[in-house]
């Protein structure tokens, strides 16, 4: 497994999760319903390589509604089962929960698909959160993510169009 990590970090996965370290700036959208931007603010991030270049940390604050908001993910790609992987907390969308999402087997895109609990006095029902990074550049990142809804279809719920600073 050493050498297949080895190879990902020159050539591989690894490699293009390394594309990411940086300190980024950028705008962040928010809709609750299609085609209706809810809010729209700044966000700074950075996103460093940690345990190796095994997994991409990234750092984030910007806000909502004129409130502070901050998160933390922790990118990686899992050499064994082949899926992207990502952990996510942030004080706006989770609580206190911590998400946990993955990519489907051998993904050739960036998406991972993870899942949250909505909690009212009258209900409790399971939602989808699918999240894509794509680079537009070796200097712009999109980071979009779509609730999935129960009945499964999606909609867009943020988006975060990054440029690299440094």
């Amino acid at each position: 497994m050493a050498d297949k990590f080895e190879t990902s970090k020159s050539s591989g996965v690894h490699a293009q999760l390394a594309r990411l370290e940086g300190s980024w700036e950028g705008m962040t959208r928010v809709w609750f319903e299609p085609d209706k931007v809810e809010d729209e603010s700044p966000m700074k991030g950075t996103m460093r390589l940690v345990l190796g270049g095994r997994f991409i940390l990234h750092e984030y604050q910007g806000s909502f509604g004129g409130k502070p908001l901050e998160g933390i993910a922790i990118y990686g790609y899992h050499l064994a089962l082949g899926k992207y992987q990502c952990a996510w907390v942030d004080s706006y969308h989770n609580g206190t929960a911590i998400m946990l999402s993955e990519s489907k087997r051998e993904a050739d895109v960036f998406s991972m698909l993870g899942s949250y609990t909505y909690v009212s006095p009258e209900m409790e029902q399971e939602w989808g959160w699918r999240t894509e990074i794509d680079f537009v550049n070796d200097d712009e990142v999109r980071i979009t993510a779509y609730n999935v809804f129960p009945d499964g279809h999606e909609e867009k719920a943020t988006e975060v169009l990054y440029k690299r600073v440094k």
